[in-house]
């Protein structure tokens, strides 16, 4: 029996259990972007002198084809050229944005909770957070609904990962949120391209 097609916004968004934030690997592909290279080029560069230092060849062309996807989602030369450039906590705070952009999962997230919470003057934030986060959308989309505990979990990790490394919280154990300053070329960018919804996921609420 074949099983259903379900219609989710969160389609392929699992793949962050293997896709991570991969920070390095992005600002390596926005380099090679930057200085022109097409995409095929940048992803027979990066695989034959496998810049990422992945084990094997396969990793290494699906990941820069996934931070490839991400700048592209980013839609902006100013802010790739920002990831691959400037100091690491504007560029991360960039591919924090990119992630938003390809993943629906990220995005959500990052607005309902994180910019929420910001909103309301709510400091705490712990692992509850995140659980209720997947209950509600589990309730909500069948594809979410589907997904297995452990993959739930992995990306549940994969997220507090994310919010370690841009220092939204110190630690997995934290349980507080640290408040973030928005780099004003990002809130600039944001601003222009008509997607102020984003800006409460990085404390920017005027």
């Amino acid at each position: 029996m074949i099983s259903p097609v379900i219609d989710s916004p969160y389609k392929g968004n699992a793949s962050l259990t293997r896709e991570q934030f991969l920070f390095y690997e992005m600002r390596i592909t926005a380099k090679l972007k930057y200085e022109g290279l097409d995409e095929e080029s940048i992803v027979a560069r990066i695989t034959e002198e496998n810049l990422f230092q992945y084990p094997t060849e396969r990793m290494v062309r699906r990941i820069a084809q996934t931070c490839i996807h991400r700048l592209n989602a980013l839609n902006s030369d100013y802010l790739i050229s920002a990831i691959a450039f400037d100091p690491s906590d504007v560029s991360k705070q960039i591919c924090l944005y990119a992630m938003m952009k390809q993943y629906r999962l990220m995005w959500d997230f990052m607005i309902t909770v994180i910019g929420a919470k910001y909103q309301q003057k709510d400091t705490f934030f712990g692992r509850r957070d995140l659980n209720a986060f997947f209950l509600q959308l589990q309730e909500q989309d069948d594809l979410v609904a589907s997904w297995s505990d452990t993959t739930i979990k992995k990306i549940i990790s994969v997220i507090s990962r994310i919010l370690i490394e841009t220092e939204y919280i110190d630690s997995a154990k934290s349980l507080r949120l640290n408040p973030v300053l928005i780099s004003r070329k990002l809130e600039n960018t944001i601003r222009e391209s008509g997607d102020t919804l984003a800006l409460s996921a990085f404390n920017c609420l005027n």
